[in-house]
């Protein structure tokens, strides 16, 4: 550790020096780079503000109960709703009266609402509306049939099976992009550690025959390799605090019922995981590139 310190100038000198060498080169690589950083915080951006959103939807999933309402007098409802919430799983129950199913209906068809006033009387019946944990979606709704006095449910689940097809849709495109990016970065700053090697390859073989160990032959292609992704992972992350200010003034004058999260909460995570991101896969681009160190230089 002393002599990392000690040799620091002249390590940064050289990290410096093999950067220029090839300057055209590495500039295309480090804008690259940003531009993977960015779409990779994109992703993650999207991936919270969506994830919130299923979150929320979930949080929101609904079956319907169905009974002879006019065989039950008000106690009979009251120990049917006592009996629904007792079962493991559901969040809340509510009494939907005829009145309220056909307001509903009314702001469902909004301009179309006219055709109600086909009917003569209230075509709606009451029923029972129960919030569940989706992930139980089948058991709940099974208990729930199994109850004296409930005559059918209805287990939207249709609409519940795309809820968590969204789930797994966008676990699935965050791992793909993460891995995506991950490559991506390797092989550009590799690509980038191994030209800088064969351009110093006399020079290296200079040191190696003065005595000088690996490590030290070594670290100024690791901090290169470092400082460049590092530096792309800094100039994503201020661009995606520009995208999500100016993304955020929009959704909410536009959008407003979209369950945006908190604006400073988002950004933190992002940074946090863009910075993360580029300091490991620096690191490991650049080892992955000074693996073949021995290679080059025989030639």
């Amino acid at each position: 550790m002393k002599a990392v310190l000690f040799n620091l100038g002249y390590f940064m000198k050289e990290a410096y020096k093999t950067i220029r060498l090839n300057l055209l080169s590495n500039i295309f690589s480090f804008i690259g780079t940003v531009l993977i950083f960015f779409i990779f915080a994109l992703v993650i951006t999207g991936w919270n503000i969506s994830g919130r959103l299923v979150s929320m939807l979930k949080e929101e999933a609904e079956i319907s109960a169905y009974f002879d309402d006019y065989n039950l007098d008000e106690d009979g409802k009251a120990g049917l709703l006592k009996r629904i919430e007792e079962t493991e799983g559901v969040l809340e129950v509510n009494l939907v009266s005829r009145e309220e199913a056909y307001t509903r209906m009314e702001n469902v068809l909004g301009n179309e609402a006219g055709i109600l006033e086909l009917f003569d009387d209230n075509p709606f019946e009451e029923y029972i509306e129960i919030r569940i944990h989706l992930d139980e979606t089948e058991r709940i709704t099974d208990s729930i049939k199994n109850i004296p006095g409930i005559e059918y449910v209805r287990d939207n689940r249709e609409i519940l099976s795309r809820i968590e097809g969204m789930v797994k849709t966008l676990n699935m495109a965050v791992y793909l992009v993460t891995a995506a990016v991950g490559i991506t970065t390797v092989i550009i700053i590799s690509h980038m550690i191994r030209q800088g090697i064969y351009e110093n390859r006399f020079q290296i073989n200079t040191l190696q025959l003065l005595g000088a160990s690996n490590s030290f032959i070594n670290f100024p292609f690791l901090i290169a390799g470092f400082l460049m992704v590092l530096g792309g992972g800094i100039l994503a992350s201020v661009l995606i605090v520009i995208a999500i200010n100016m993304g955020f003034g929009q959704l909410s004058g536009t959008i407003p019922f979209i369950p945006l999260p908190p604006r400073n909460e988002l950004i933190e995570h992002v940074v946090v995981v863009i910075m993360a991101a580029s300091a490991v896969l620096g690191l490991g681009g650049s080892i992955f590139g000074l693996s073949s160190i021995k290679e080059d230089t025989e030639h």
